[in-house]
């Protein structure tokens, strides 16, 4: 019973000396090359950032959250979605051009091998919704991103990713479309 009490005894002197030391920030260094990349919004009508083009796909309280992170010659991208339609499935890829209020402002798809509209060249992260209308997709590639050309947005589209022949690539009209930075 002595230990218990000494050691109670021992923290609240060790509690009363001071104050507390401030909290310090650790930041890991990147490696060299290294890039990240990210947004998140709640789509609304009027703030680029995070703009929906079509509220019947992608309804008020829609959401979304992406993360790409690139280094040592892979990149992994992430998305996130909450409040779409439930048990349906939505294109999405990233894009060239910052979100605009045209659709069209966002550009055509990222890609790192120019002229190829396929999900090895091309950021496809296709998303299949729950009951609850969210849902997950990550992707992850071969190579790193350009810092010097990055993509700008991710483009949320009306319908799955066409995965072959004339049409690759193409997933419908634009429903809604997240600014990265």
């Amino acid at each position: 019973m002595r230990a218990p009490a000494l050691l109670l005894v021992l923290l609240t002197t060790a509690a009363c000396t001071g104050p507390p030391a401030p909290l310090q920030q650790v930041t890991k260094p990147s490696p060299a090359g290294a890039v990240a990349l990210s947004g998140a919004g709640e789509f609304g009508s009027d703030d680029t950032a995070a703009i929906a083009y079509d509220r019947r796909l992608a309804p008020a309280g829609a959401l979304a959250s992406l993360t790409a992170e690139s280094a040592g010659g892979t990149t992994r991208t992430s998305l996130v979605v909450e409040g779409f339609l439930p048990n349906r499935h939505y294109g999405a890829h990233l894009h060239t051009a910052a979100c605009g209020t045209d659709p069209d402002d966002a550009g055509g798809h990222y890609q790192h091998d120019p002229g190829h509209a396929d999900p090895a060249s091309e950021v496809w992260l296709d998303v299949a919704t729950d009951g609850s209308g969210a849902g997950r997709s990550t992707a992850r590639h071969s190579w790193s991103l350009d810092p010097a050309a990055l993509p700008k947005s991710l483009v949320i589209h009306a319908k799955a990713t066409t995965k072959s022949g004339a049409h690759a690539g193409e997933a419908g009209p634009r429903v809604a479309c997240l600014t990265l930075h």
